[in-house]
C-alpha cells in the first residue's frame, strides 16, 4: 500500500445526514496526515440558526471551507474528499480554485448523472429529494427526536449495503445532533438550494479517484458512463459491496484511495 506522509493535508467532507464523526475510521487510517473534517454550516452538529437559500448552495460552502484554509502546505500536497452532499461541495471547490488542490477522491453524485434521477421509474428511490423541498417534511419531523431517529433510522437501511451495520455506528450522536429545533430543518434546505444533477460546468482537471459503490440505491453503477465528459483525469474505482455511505461502510476502501496519490507527489 502506498503511504500518505506528515507534511500532506486531506480534507473530508460529510454527507447529509451526516456528521465529521462519519471520518473515525479513515482519519485513523491517513496518519501521519494532517486530516481535515469541516462541519458544514446547517448540517447536524454544525447548526447554528436558520440558513439562507444562498447560504446552503454547494458553491457557498466551498467557499466557507476554502476560506478556512491556508494557501498551501509546504512539502505536501492537498487532496480533497467527500461523499454524497460533501463529494458535490468538493467539486464546487475543485472549479472555484483548481490550483489548491493536488488531488481528489469523490463518490457519486457529478453533472453526468443528469436528468436521469427524475426517471419516472426513480420515483421510489428519490422520493426523498422532493419531499425535502416541501414545508410538510419539516412539519413532521423537525425538533421531534422520536420522528428524526425514525426516519434517520430508515434511510439507513435503505441506503447502505446488505453488509453495512444493524444501525448506524453514531447513531445516537447523529439523533441528538439532527433532533434540535431548527436542525434538520437547516440541513434540507440543501435540497431547495441545489436541484437535481443536471449541469455542464467546466471540466474538472485535478486528477480524481471517482469511488462508485456497487450496492448504493442512489446511484446505479451504470451512470458512471459520462465521467470523463466532467472530469479530464479521473480514475473510476468500484467499491464492492458499499452501499451509499462510504466512508462507514467501506474506511479501507476510501483511505487507500487516498494514500495512493503519494506516488507522484515529485512527479
Amino acid at each position: 500500500m502506498a503511504d500518505v506522509f506528515e507534511g500532506d493535508r486531506v480534507i473530508l467532507l460529510h454527507g447529509w445526514p451526516g456528521l465529521p464523526s462519519d471520518y473515525d475510521e479513515v482519519r485513523d487510517a491517513l496518519l501521519p496526515a494532517t486530516t481535515i473534517v469541516p462541519e458544514l454550516r446547517g448540517f447536524g452538529t454544525a447548526f447554528d440558526g436558520y440558513l439562507p437559500l444562498g447560504e446552503a448552495t454547494a458553491e457557498a460552502h466551498a467557499h466557507r471551507i476554502l476560506d478556512t484554509l491556508e494557501d498551501s502546505v509546504v512539502g505536501g500536497r492537498t487532496i480533497i474528499a467527500g461523499y454524497d452532499i460533501g463529494s458535490r461541495i468538493a467539486q464546487a471547490a475543485l472549479r472555484l480554485a483548481p490550483s489548491r488542490f493536488d488531488a481528489a477522491v469523490l463518490t457519486p453524485a457529478y453533472p453526468g448523472i443528469g436528468d436521469r434521477a427524475t426517471a419516472p421509474s426513480l420515483a421510489p428511490t428519490f422520493w426523498y429529494q422532493h419531499f425535502h423541498r416541501e414545508p410538510i417534511a419539516a412539519g413532521l419531523i423537525d425538533g421531534k427526536p422520536g420522528a428524526v431517529a425514525t426516519y434517520l433510522d430508515y434511510l439507513w437501511h435503505a441506503w447502505s449495503g446488505a453488509t453495512a451495520p444493524q444501525r448506524h455506528p453514531h447513531r445516537e450522536e447523529l439523533i441528538a445532533a439532527y433532533s434540535r429545533p431548527g436542525a434538520f430543518a437547516a440541513s434540507i434546505q440543501w435540497y431547495l438550494a441545489n436541484r437535481g444533477y443536471a449541469g455542464d460546468p467546466s471540466p474538472i482537471k485535478t486528477p480524481t479517484v471517482m469511488l462508485w459503490p456497487t450496492e448504493d440505491p442512489l446511484f446505479p453503477t451504470e451512470w458512471a458512463d459520462r465521467l470523463d465528459d466532467h472530469f479530464t483525469r479521473a480514475t473510476l474505482q468500484f467499491v464492492a459491496g458499499s452501499g451509499h455511505l462510504l466512508p462507514i461502510e467501506a474506511p479501507a476502501a476510501l483511505a487507500s484511495a487516498i494514500r495512493s496519490f503519494h506516488v507522484s507527489r515529485d512527479s
